[in-house]
């Protein structure tokens, strides 16, 4: 094996981490689906020297589609290979877990971390081990489509819509995967006004955009506008801006290299202390301390 190892930073790549605190409101507030949720999800395109080593295990199932090259896994002392078009579902374990691409062939992976109260149920009901073995499985399309949904509807921010959307789909992704062949064809509308302005906050998360910006985009109103995107998205235009670039901040902020100032400066904030209120204010912590918190994890 080689020297080099990467848990991440590959090109392409995408990777979106929950907060603890946006999770923990997301349980409380919603108790009936909250029992089984996403904690993490990414994707890793020819990840070459990825490698990842838990030492004492995970608090999470994880569920990794290999699409392309070889990998590996260990769970304590049982070592395995991973082909294209296998997958396998871990569960939280207290023993070392290990896994990576081999340096020939490197992967390509589509992967989920979920978890909740009720995952220890979900694990007996389906036959989810620490002895399982990957499973082959056709190109699995209908999957990759849901695992973008997911994707996307996180990536447009954690309200609670975007939330109980993403982990809603969560059930039909493992579907696709337990009865491959046995999903329904979903149904996507392009045309929306509110996706799409959303769509355009993300672009201009370096900006400070107006309301007056985002109901010129569609010709409406302010008042107008504001009541329709309120009503959509259960907050106003601003305020859910605001949230989308603290959830890029977050992401800017994962690994622990971004500096506070050039993060606040690269989503439009001049000033970093005010940005450092207004991340604590959403995140519940400082910028500097939500670094520390994923420096001390790895």
């Amino acid at each position: 094996m080689s020297r080099i190892k990467r848990k991440d930073g590959f090109e392409g790549q995408k990777l979106i981490a929950l907060p603890e605190s946006v999770l923990a409101d997301y349980k409380t507030r919603n108790p009936a689906i909250g029992g089984v949720h996403i904690t993490h999800i990414g994707y890793f395109p020819h990840a070459e020297f990825h490698y990842r080593q838990r030492r004492h295990g995970i608090s999470d199932d994880i569920l990794i589609y290999c699409l392309r090259g070889r990998g590996w896994f260990k769970i304590g002392d049982r070592e395995f290979e991973m082909q294209p078009n296998q997958y396998i579902i871990t569960p939280a374990t207290t023993e070392s877990l290990t896994y990576g691409t081999y340096e020939d062939d490197p992967w390509t992976i589509y992967w989920v971390h979920f978890s909740g109260s009720q995952i220890g149920d979900f694990n007996q009901s389906f036959g989810i081990s620490s002895n399982g073995l990957p499973k082959d499985i056709p190109l699995n399309k209908k999957g990759l489509e849901i695992w973008e949904e997911m994707y996307q509807s996180l990536e447009m921010g954690f309200s609670i819509e975007n939330l109980r959307n993403a982990n809603l789909c969560l059930n039909h992704f493992l579907a696709t995967f337990f009865y491959p062949g046995k999903s329904v064809k979903k149904e996507a509308d392009e045309g929306d006004y509110i996706t799409q302005t959303i769509i355009y906050m993300k672009a201009m998360l370096h900006e400070k955009l107006t309301v007056e910006d985002m109901a010129a985009k569609h010709n409406f109103s302010v008042s107008h506008f504001s009541t329709l995107f309120r009503k959509a998205t259960g907050m106003p235009p601003i305020d859910y801006f605001i949230h989308l670039k603290v959830q890029r901040a977050c992401q800017l902020l994962y690994d622990g290299k971004a500096k506070v100032k050039d993060v606040a400066e690269s989503l439009g904030y001049d000033d970093p202390f005010y940005f450092s209120r207004l991340f604590k204010k959403y995140m519940k912590v400082s910028p500097e301390h939500y670094k520390s918190m994923h420096r001390e994890e790895d």
